[in-house]
């Protein structure tokens, strides 16, 4: 099985940043895929940005330009660094790992962007 912890959640103005951080652990292949996800209230999940083991990334069209996800394989860490936040940006982020075919997902944290 694998745990993910996500933390950096918190409450920021428009135009702040943010960064989340998720630290996995647990029985992990070396070939994975970490991503982002974020729910708002009365909302569908929603994918915000994932990232594989080897470095190859996605985003969402919202979080381009905007929203940078990295990891840190040694540390099975994966970051969301989020800038220019928007108030449409408000809603609890969860931490996901793709490993061995399996969804593993965080409990995760709220992010309120709100002046």
């Amino acid at each position: 099985q694998v745990q993910l912890v996500e933390s950096g959640g918190g409450l920021v103005q428009p135009g702040g940043s943010l960064r989340l951080s998720c630290a996995a652990s647990g029985s992990i292949f070396s070939i994975n895929v970490m991503g982002w996800y974020r729910q708002a209230p009365g909302k569908q999940r929603e994918l915000v940005a994932r990232i594989s083991s080897t470095g190859t990334t996605y985003y969402a069209d919202s979080a381009k330009g905007r929203f940078t996800i990295s990891r840190d394989n040694a540390r099975n860490t994966v970051y969301l660094q989020m800038n220019s936040l928007k108030p449409e940006d408000t809603a609890v982020y969860y931490c996901n790992m793709w490993n061995r075919g399996i969804d593993y997902w965080g409990q995760g944290t709220q992010v309120t962007v709100s002046s």
